[in-house]
């Protein structure tokens, strides 16, 4: 298989190769784009999966036009996965000023997908905090009566349409409702409204679940939340005082944000941060960019949801601190399924010190590298995945 040694390309890469699995995105496309890129090259990634992205959208409209629903939807789902991957390198390139501009094309693919579906979706607007965030909600199939329902919780920078893989497929397929939406700091909330993230996520997740239970169609004792990336912390922290969802999800597990974004500095620079030195932390990392341009941006791009506009590194990284699990995991109470991987690029071992820390009934799945866990997580072992977290919920929905 093609592999990129530019780490951030090759887990996108594998992002869209799983996203196979549930047809978002076609692998005979992906590895014909990737044989084409220019490995570290950004504007080379930018340009070829922009042109696979407007081509597929290019046919989804005309198949539209034509009243071709079922391929019109099929080519939608694709571009949507293809413009949120050229966007992941986007900051990166020569062109970061077509963020705006790509962002709004891949989110109106998930505007189609939301009409084309077999049941189409119904947009929502959940009440927070006096305006509303962004809710799409997929009734089941033939539903009748009240039903489960599935609250597919995204991560940090992945795509809303990036939740129909993840898990929102897999639910529909078992006869679920499901829903995702765009938390503070997420998509169009971060975009569109300049929301940003914010760690006491009970607050965003209790809206959430007061709009489903106020509808007729959702069982208000059959609803289950899954945390996507870094879901995995907002989940469980949620949980430590929202006590009403029936069963819970995290891949992976997460007790410390902060880890994802010290583990790579040097010791010295980390005896600062340690220490509250704010201007010897921020004159080192002022340093470091001087020789590392590329990490300079990255904490450009990791930062804009907290928050962070160019101004002190210490500041930032304090911030991202408060993201930590402590005292109130022994509050959690919700059956919990934690995922680890096999060479779990960001946050190594917290699924398992996760699992050691709470109190009640859980359990932990392990993806082995030999059943397609890699460097980068488990993107490329869907069905797998799908069926042992699937099979837990099932257990605690039915």
């Amino acid at each position: 298989m093609i592999a990129f040694q530019d780490n951030e390309f090759q887990f996108a890469l594998e992002r869209a190769l799983g996203a196979s699995y549930r047809q978002a995105a076609d692998v005979g496309e992906v590895l014909a784009v990737a044989e084409r890129i220019v490995d570290g090259d950004a504007d080379s990634w930018l340009g070829e999966w922009t042109a696979i992205a407007g081509a597929t959208w290019s046919a989804g409209v005309g198949a539209r036009r034509s009243a071709r629903r079922v391929s019109a939807l099929a080519h939608f789902r694709r571009a949507a996965t293809y413009y949120a991957i050229a966007l992941s390198q986007i900051a990166y390139s020569s062109e970061p000023e077509r963020r705006s501009d790509l962002w709004r094309r891949q989110r109106s693919c998930w505007e189609q997908i939301l009409e084309l579906t077999p049941v189409p979706g119904e947009r929502v607007a959940i009440a927070y905090e006096g305006t509303t965030l962004p809710g799409f909600f997929f009734p089941a199939v033939g539903a009748a009566g009240r039903r489960p329902l599935v609250v597919v919780n995204n991560g940090s920078y992945q795509a809303t349409s990036d939740m129909w893989a993840c898990a929102g497929a897999a639910a529909a397929e078992r006869g679920y409702h499901w829903l995702t939406f765009d938390g503070p700091g997420q998509q169009a909330s971060l975009f569109e409204r300049g929301m940003l993230f914010r760690p006491d996520w009970e607050n965003v997740l209790a809206p959430v679940l007061d709009a489903m239970l106020a509808r007729r169609d959702v069982d208000p004792d059959r609803v289950a939340v899954v945390g996507v990336g870094q879901g995995g912390y907002w989940v469980t922290r949620a949980l430590a005082f929202e006590h009403r969802f029936a069963a819970a999800v995290v891949d992976p597990g997460i007790v410390d944000v902060l880890t994802a974004w010290t583990d790579r500095l040097p010791a010295d620079i980390l005896l600062h941060l340690d220490a509250g030195h704010q201007s010897a932390f921020d004159r080192e990392m002022h340093l470091a960019a001087l020789f590392a341009p590329a990490a300079a941006q990255a904490l450009h791009v990791h930062g804009e949801p907290y928050g962070h506009n160019g101004g002190s590194a210490f500041r930032l990284f304090t911030r991202v601190a408060g993201y930590r699990l402590g005292g109130e995991v022994d509050q959690v109470d919700t059956p919990i399924l934690i995922a680890e991987a096999e060479g779990e690029p960001l946050w190594p071992g917290q699924s398992r010190l996760l699992y050691e820390r709470l109190p009640g009934a859980r359990d932990i799945v392990t993806f082995t590298a030999q059943e397609g866990a890699s460097g980068h997580g488990a993107p490329l072992a869907h069905a797998l995945r799908e069926t042992r977290m699937f099979d837990w919920l099932d257990d605690h929905l039915r």
